[in-house]
């Protein structure tokens, strides 16, 4: 019996995210912090917060269930709490419905501190966070976080250059370069949304929808006059409904540019997009049904008979409900890889209404033309076996989430060929599938159509072009798909045959300045990521071509700067930053840094990006973003070099 399994649980994941940081935001209590000095090394932090009408804090030292009502957390673990919190204000014991025994909370303000001891240099400014606990009724709000910087008398300032006055990115010494970063990528990733919107049409759910669609507005339309109206605007919402459901992540997106960038290279995430993709690809496998709620359809379903414009309208909303259990795993591969490649809410929109336009384009036309039903196969087997067949693609990019987390980590559980025998395991069982050796629920043994052998030679190909990328071969590179597999270099060979250290790049800007200007050469700058499969087409693909191999070698000093090494800052270095936006940001780990070092001084957070400097920090040509033309990427670094020598 097949198990329907209620709510979008990736979509609800997402969500989930951004619930939690419009709840910190928006906290009734307001708090503030202190430092005073106990001695060298030791530090007494107080905070406060005045009353919050209406609201209950919960005093800090006391368990709510197991879990402690409040928590000072530090990056660095050089920071040791040296006590319990202490607190004042007046404290009362009432009844709680929630946990079914009486807590302590706070009437009116409140104060707790906490003594901290820091071993090794002592920070100019020390930051952390505070969770505590508020509610009120049957509300409750746990683990809401407080992010503090509090200055420490007689800290250490470290020297933290992140915006370079002189490097005027709008006004190089040379033109060339990207007038918009942005704009190949947003092709790109509307096209693959597109892409996903025509897959999405010959799954179950939504491919015996169309007959239906037709008839509707074949028997709904008077003229043909008012055909065409409706059918367009039945596509329009369609449309517009699936870019609606990438508005929330503007909110974030405009509170902080990176966070989008951080969420996609954040570990944990990337592991619960792996187990998300798994639970997907099972749901294809025919093991249960993910869908929302029939009651909520049913309800959408019946504001269809409405006047003309929201009766359409309702009917497009019915469609994206009841097709989620297909469409679902869809949506989630697109919105995980749009986060990945790091090109923000906008790209994330692009995304989303590519998908829609590739839905609803083919049921307006089909509603504008219903002789081309005729066309159609008709519904069948074949529709499960497409589904079965996305299952395993599924898998396959589950793997690739798994394998973003451990690059970010180094923790080497999936080399490169480990991934790709992965890869391999799942194209050899879809070769099966297609045979019929393996069978999954609700499937009929027949005789292979040609179709379907087609399909199982395609897959056949595939899988055998991978074979060779577990050896350690020159046929190992596998260019074709160069940069989703793990980087050439992390294999599980001790000496890997195709890792070409032909050029080997420094890790730190300033380091790589002070060698810019010893030698006389402009600097280039790689901003670039772990998880960032552009980037590892650039390096495996462009960077290894002979002229510009050359001119990196001997022309340029290049440094790359991955922003997201999550290898914590010492102490000192670990600031709160002001952005020329005004905005305040912490800088805690090496990619906070150079992240911030990009978004300040190129007007941008997406990766690949490359940027030449002089020895004196002036920018001598725009920026240059993914650019899979090795000679166009080395007309650009010559570029840079004839601007440097002017």
């Amino acid at each position: 019996m097949t198990h329907r399994l209620r709510g979008g649980l990736f979509l609800a994941f997402l969500l989930a995210t951004l619930f939690s940081w419009a709840q910190n935001s928006a906290a009734p209590f307001k708090w503030t912090v202190r430092g005073k000095k106990l001695s060298e090394n030791q530090f007494e932090l107080a905070f406060s917060t005045p009353a919050a009408s209406g609201w209950q804090l919960y005093a800090p030292t006391q368990l709510l269930g197991d879990v402690p009502a409040a928590e000072l957390q530090f990056a660095d673990s050089a920071i040791r709490l040296v006590r319990t919190f202490g607190d004042s204000g007046t404290v009362q014991t009432v009844p709680s419905t929630v946990f079914g025994s009486p807590v302590k909370v706070y009437r009116g303000a409140a104060t707790w501190r906490q003594t901290v001891q820091i071993s090794g240099t002592v920070p100019a400014t020390l930051q952390g966070t505070l969770l505590y606990t508020y509610g009120r009724a049957d509300e409750l709000y746990p683990s809401t976080a407080y992010e503090f910087s509090v200055p420490l008398e007689g800290g250490t300032a470290a020297a933290t250059r992140i915006l370079i006055p002189t490097i005027d990115i709008k006004n190089p010494v040379a033109p060339c370069g990207d007038d918009d970063t942005a704009g190949k990528s947003l092709a790109g990733i509307f096209l693959l949304g597109f892409a996903g919107g025509l897959i999405a049409l010959i799954t179950p759910c939504v491919f015996p929808l169309i007959p239906l669609t037709v008839s509707f507005f074949t028997k709904r339309s008077g003229s043909r006059s008012k055909g065409l109206r409706n059918a367009a605007l039945y596509g329009l919402s369609i449309f517009l409904i699936y870019v609606v459901l990438s508005l929330p992540f503007h909110i974030v997106d405009q509170a902080n540019p990176e966070v989008l960038n951080n969420i996609s290279t954040n570990i944990w995430l990337n592991l619960a997009f792996f187990v998300v993709f798994i639970f997907f690809a099972l749901s294809f496998f025919g093991f249960y049904e993910i869908g929302l709620p029939g009651g909520f359809a049913s309800k959408i379903d019946a504001r269809a008979g409405l006047s003309d414009f929201w009766g359409i309208f309702f009917m497009a909303l019915t469609l994206a409900i009841v097709s989620f259990s297909c469409t679902g795993p869809i949506l989630g591969s697109l919105l995980a890889g749009a986060l990945t490649n790091n090109g923000g809410a906008v790209q994330l929109s692009f995304g989303m209404g590519g998908f829609g336009l590739g839905l609803a384009l083919p049921f307006a036309l089909f509603a504008l033309f219903p002789g081309w039903l005729q066309s159609l196969p008709r519904s069948g087997g074949w529709l499960h076996t497409v589904k079965v067949v996305l299952g395993f693609l599924e898998l396959a990019l589950a793997v690739k989430f798994l394998s973003n987390a451990d690059l970010v980590k180094q923790w080497g559980l999936l080399k490169r060929e480990v991934f790709i025998g992965i890869w391999v395991l799942i194209g050899i069982a879809i070769v099966l599938y297609l045979l019929g050796v393996i069978r999954f629920a609700h499937d009929q043994k027949k005789p292979v159509s040609p179709r379907r052998w087609v399909l199982i030679g395609l897959f056949a190909a595939l899988t055998l072009y991978l074979v060779p990328g577990v050896t350690n071969t020159r046929a190992a590179n596998l260019r074709l798909i160069s940069g989703f597999p793990p980087p050439l270099c992390y294999s599980v060979y001790p000496h890997p045959v195709n890792c070409e250290r032909s050029v080997e790049p420094l890790r730190d800007y300033d380091e790589a300045l002070k060698k810019a200007r010893e030698l006389g050469k402009p600097l280039l700058i790689d901003f670039t990521g772990w998880a960032c499969v552009n980037c590892r087409r650039m390096e495996e693909k462009v960077w290894t071509d002979p002229d510009v191999i050359r001119m990196m070698k001997e022309e340029f000093v290049l440094v790359s700067l991955y922003v997201d090494e999550r290898q914590k800052l010492p102490l000192a270095q670990q600031v709160q930053y002001t952005t020329k936006t005004g905005m305040e940001k912490s800088i805690v780990t090496i990619g906070d840094k150079w992240a911030t070092f990009q978004s300040e001084n190129f007007n941008a957070v997406s990766q690949p990006q490359y940027a030449i400097i002089s020895p004196e920090e002036k920018a001598l040509t725009k920026t240059k973003a993914y650019t899979p033309s090795a000679n166009e990427f080395a007309d650009w670094l010559r570029c840079g070099l004839g601007a440097f020598k002017k």
